[in-house]
């Protein structure tokens, strides 16, 4: 992405791709450690976590099974709308498996939860969540990740997979998206 179009629309830097990378692999040597010998299945929530779920899965050094979600309630705002839809469903049964959803930002935990709930009711040993990115002062449900990779302060961000308006997922590292942007 073009550095000048970087500076004019983004305001601040949070995350380089360093630091990300970092973590990732941090965070990789805490699920290989704690689903050692089970049956882990991966769900990557689309579009957002392609680029988490990625880089995650080359520093996992265990065997997993990985598959996607699609769920909406955003719509083409920066907002959840709190209408839950299921646009791409996983295509793996999920009984007696392990699940961790691999989820690309927390904001409110509305659609998380739901999704949460969702699965559970498939039967498997267990649902667990990977987010890489928590607002902890957004978080408006008792949702509590098993892994966080980054707790960031309650802003618009994109980048590393997040956009806005389908734009800035290609970005290496997570900024904060000037409000003139998209017109707050």
């Amino acid at each position: 992405m073009n550095s000048d179009h970087l500076s004019a629309d983004i305001s601040e830097v949070l995350l380089d791709e360093d630091s990300i990378h970092a973590r990732l692999a941090e965070v990789a040597a805490e699920v290989d450690r704690d689903y050692a010998g089970r049956d882990l299945l991966l769900v990557g929530v689309l579009k957002g976590a392609v680029v988490v779920m990625a880089d995650f899965i080359r520093h996992l050094n265990s065997h997993v099974t990985m598959d996607w979600m699609a769920i909406s309630s955003y719509g083409s705002g920066t907002k959840s709308s709190g209408v839950v839809r299921i646009l791409k469903d996983v295509d793996i049964d999920l009984t007696d498996k392990d699940v961790l959803i691999v989820e690309d930002i927390l904001d409110t935990g509305l659609t998380l939860s739901w999704l949460m709930e969702n699965l559970r009711s498939r039967g498997p040993a267990s649902v667990e969540v990977f987010t890489f990115l928590r607002k902890p002062e957004a978080v408006q449900v008792e949702l509590e990740p098993k892994y966080v990779g980054f707790d960031i302060p309650n802003e618009f961000v994109v980048g590393y997979g997040l956009d806005y308006a389908e734009q800035y997922r290609n970005m290496r590292q997570v900024g904060v998206l000037r409000p003139s942007v998209y017109g707050r």
